[in-house]
């Protein structure tokens, strides 16, 4: 089955001449026991922050290793991890694995951010969120820990958010397809059909059958702590979605920053032409070759807190 626009992307990354860079293994102990893997990327000098990079649904740290180690070059302490049920993070079999979506959350991203926070006390910590990355962390019990957060086309994958010209096809594909492999197999088999990696069987449904209240998806006793959560993150926020991004649309960014309600949120709409490029869609921008454009131009935002594309491009 081919692989779409939006993922095939990630198997598109230039060839390079040099290995892979590679940060120093770490562990991460979650608070229900399970244990993660991941990479430390070190700041070459003195640490400006310490930032955490979570990576989209169904997409490997490994991803993102370009850009930590860009990170790490220019004086930021940057870490990596798999979520659990992912790439490093995998178990022997993901066959009636319960992992869920709001476990990422709740616990791999919250051990992240305790591990940051521990290794480099009193150290400003920020994350970098692509997709549902930049979801995760409200629903962190830590979340208010974090000062300042860059989002790329950060959203939960609400059907309706989906672009017009896109909707049906990704809800056949996620909304139907998805589901009914998962309930096939007992996990979603994502590699083998080229649609992102395997996900764990609550991943998969969570983001199947997900309604336009994140909350709802909650037990009816928790839902006042979710949004509590979420209310608790005080750090600026700058949210870039991409003109032609059919899954991280401007309607998709806005109903998962509605829940930052006590935060500082800047909303960035960025388009092909600004970097001279006929095409970036949803996952493009990680790629090594944004180094001396999208990538640079992030610094200003994680180390001074300055938005790059003020105003020009301010949505």
């Amino acid at each position: 089955m081919a692989v779409n626009e939006n993922t095939a992307g990630l198997a598109q990354e230039p060839a390079k001449t040099a290995a892979r860079p590679l940060g120093e293994p770490v562990s991460l102990t979650c608070r229900d026991g399970v244990v993660l893997n991941g990479h430390f990327w070190p700041a070459r000098g003195e640490p400006a922050a310490g930032i955490v990079i979570n990576p989209a649904t169904g997409v490997l740290a490994r991803y993102y290793h370009y850009y930590a180690d860009f990170l790490a070059r220019e004086g930021f302490d940057v870490l990596t991890y798999d979520y659990r049920g992912i790439g490093l993070s995998r178990p022997e079999t993901l066959r009636g694995c319960r992992y869920r979506w709001r476990d990422w959350g709740e616990q791999d991203f919250d051990a992240a951010l305790r591990h940051l926070a521990t290794s480099r006390p009193g150290q400003p910590l920020r994350v970098v969120g692509h997709s549902i990355g930049g979801y995760l962390p409200g629903l962190s019990p830590c979340a208010g820990r974090i000062d300042r957060m860059l989002t790329v086309g950060a959203q939960y994958a609400y059907w309706r958010d989906y672009a017009a010209g896109h909707r049906l096809r990704l809800f056949y594909k996620w909304h139907v397809v998805m589901p009914a492999l998962t309930a096939l197999y007992g996990y979603f088999p994502g590699r083998r059909l080229g649609w992102l990696e395997d996900l764990p069987a609550g991943v998969a449904n969570e983001w199947s059958f997900r309604g336009a209240r994140m909350e709802m998806t909650h037990p009816a006793n928790e839902r006042e702590d979710v949004l509590r959560r979420f209310e608790a993150v005080k750090a600026p926020i700058l949210a870039v979605a991409v003109s032609d991004d059919d899954i991280g649309t401007v309607a998709a960014v806005r109903r998962t920053l509605v829940y930052y309600r006590n935060a500082d949120r800047t909303e960035v709409l960025l388009r092909p032409q600004d970097y001279d490029l006929e095409a970036i869609g949803h996952f493009s921008l990680f790629h090594s070759r944004h180094a001396n454009g999208f990538w640079r131009d992030t610094l200003r935002w994680l180390r001074d807190g300055e938005n790059p594309w003020a105003p020009a491009r301010d949505n």
